[in-house]
């Protein structure tokens, strides 16, 4: 009873500081509304306001459960960020356009955004498990679910739904690894309404941001008994698997994006389906 109250809890206020950060942002403007606003190829505005949102209650949420997993949300969200800005005109995609950039002496959003989350994320993996293996697997995990979640965000309500979906399971799940998914659901339930209407969009700022929260969720939540305390309930294995599933699905990004993008999930407004994608949209990087 306890632990459901402190979920339902943990959600809400998730949920609420999402809306609430959406709305001063949509307010405020920083820097003037074309700098939030794009028009996608349909012609419609999309404002950009979910993306820095989402990413706030993220990592705060997260660092109140686990600083370890606050700061890999919160270097997830700021490369997204750094992204968005930096990399809007950028036609390129995928990690091997950018490893070849940085090969000719070019550094990408791109590149920076990939090595800045790996960063982040195996330092935060060292510190959520105790063993040397778990703490590498841990951090791939990290990476890889950061990545997942802006590889299927190319339609509207794609990457918040994906969300819902793996992180409803860890819900039930006890300790650290349970608050952290309430957090993850929370913020994604929050904007899915104005994200299906194609009224915001995550942008790779939100995307990496709730995808690492997800993956510090299962850090947290797997891993050798030794290592991850009481926490653990699913062992080494666990990690593996998680960790297996991502890396495989960096190595057919195009092929998950093509996926995510029949996935049944029609905009809410009375118009025709369109593309999520924009002169800033999220890329599979």
């Amino acid at each position: 009873m306890i632990m459901g109250m402190r979920r339902t809890v943990t959600f809400a206020s998730a949920a609420a500081v999402t809306r609430a950060a959406t709305a001063a942002l949509r307010a405020a403007a920083p820097g003037g509304r074309d700098r939030w606003e794009r028009k996608n190829h349909a012609g419609r505005t999309v404002g950009l306001y979910a993306g820095p949102a989402s990413g706030v209650a993220a990592a705060l949420g997260a660092g109140r459960v686990r600083p370890a997993a606050g700061l890999a949300v919160l270097v997830a969200g700021v490369c997204g960020a750094y992204d968005d800005i930096a990399g809007a005109g950028d036609p390129r995609r995928g990690f091997r356009a950018h490893l070849c950039a940085l090969r000719d002496g070019e550094v990408t959003s791109g590149a920076v955004k990939l090595f800045g989350i790996s960063a982040g994320a195996l330092v935060a993996g060292a510190a959520l498990q105790e063993r040397p293996l778990d703490k590498v697997l841990a951090g791939v995990v990290i990476a890889g679910a950061a990545h997942f979640v802006n590889l299927v965000d190319v339609r509207p309500g794609r990457a918040a739904g994906a969300v819902l979906v793996l992180g409803a399971p860890g819900l039930l799940r006890k300790g650290a690894s349970g608050e952290l998914c309430a957090v993850a659901t929370g913020a994604a339930a929050s904007l899915l309404p104005d994200d299906l209407g194609e009224r915001v969009m995550l942008g790779d700022t939100g995307a990496h941001a709730l995808g690492a929260l997800l993956g510090t969720a299962v850090a947290a939540g797997w891993g050798s008994p030794r290592s991850s305390g009481a926490d653990s309930g699913g062992g080494r294995l666990g990690l593996v698997a998680h960790a297996a599933a991502f890396v495989a699905a960096a190595a057919y990004g195009a092929k998950v994006s093509e996926a995510a993008r029949s996935w049944g999930v029609a905009p809410t407004r009375a118009l025709p389906s369109t593309s999520h994608s924009n002169s800033l949209r999220s890329s599979p990087v």
